[in-house]
């Protein structure tokens, strides 16, 4: 399974993922799911997948394909020149991954259906292009996409009730880059405690609006001392919190609250 996060921040989107792949217990690998499309001083474009590993570097081999291929004049255009380096905006990028993914069902969806596999694939693709503003999209299956705004400033991917909580309650357009990555490693070091099919190394990569290139990106490895220091900062304050929180109002050890012992038959 998967975990993957984007912020989109009033100062630009915070992006991270795991790096578990597994295919039963006794098949688990480890494989970064986070492609960077960059140009710098032009562009950044940020590309998080989940579902069916095979699907989803398929379409990531399909858009670096698509970025390498010459530009074409005519007829031909259409098909070739669909590279997220020469994109006009987010949203032409967000329908590229999603003509990527066309391409990749129309090639393999008929033969993973007769192999009783379901054609498994999501996306998250996030950055900036040019004078645009930031943009955050969910790119689905089927290769259609909803856009984040100010309502709903974030998307998750994969295994995302676990560490949703936490960012429904901190996260809000106006969160600075800092406090949202950090908020980010607890939603992720909440996922992994009851989950073990999310798990370290975490790629996380920040993105300042305006800078036309990478600010900030780290591979977050097993043992990391902030990450350690982070999870068990989080788990003493829950505790402390939950210690601080008033007991329930009802007599809960009542008498008439406990259960009657049962009488032996004679």
């Amino acid at each position: 399974m998967t975990y993957a996060v984007g912020l989109l921040l009033d100062a630009g989107i915070v992006f991270a993922s795991d790096t578990r792949t597994n295919a039963g217990v006794d098949h688990v690998s480890t494989f970064k799911k986070m492609t960077v499309f960059e140009v710098p001083g032009e562009r950044v474009i940020v590309l998080m997948g989940s579902g069916n590993l095979a699907i989803t570097q398929s379409v990531v081999s399909q858009l670096h394909a698509w970025n390498q291929a010459v530009p074409k004049t005519g007829a031909a255009r259409a098909r070739a020149n669909r590279a997220i380096s020469r994109a006009g905006s987010m949203f032409e990028a967000a329908r590229i991954v999603g003509a990527a993914l066309r391409e990749v069902h129309a090639l393999d969806g008929e033969y993973l259906q007769a192999h009783g596999t379901d054609f498994n694939a999501m996306f998250i693709l996030g950055g900036q292009i040019g004078e645009e503003k930031p943009r955050l999209f969910q790119i689905y299956a089927a290769g259609n996409f909803i856009e984040a705004g100010k309502d709903t400033p974030y998307f998750q991917i994969g295994e995302t009730k676990y560490g949703k909580p936490i960012i429904d309650r901190i996260v809000r357009p106006d969160t600075s880059l800092t406090v949202a990555a950090k908020c980010t490693l607890i939603s992720f070091d909440s996922t992994m405690r009851s989950n073990v099919s999310v798990a370290m190394p975490l790629d996380v990569l920040i993105y300042e609006k305006g800078s036309l290139k990478v600010g900030h990106y780290r591979r977050i490895p097993r043992n990391d001392p902030y990450m350690t220091a982070l999870s068990d900062g989080w788990s003493k304050g829950i505790l402390a919190a939950f210690e601080a929180l008033p007991d329930p109002d009802w007599p809960v050890d009542s008498p008439e609250s406990r259960p009657k012992p049962r009488r032996r038959k004679a």
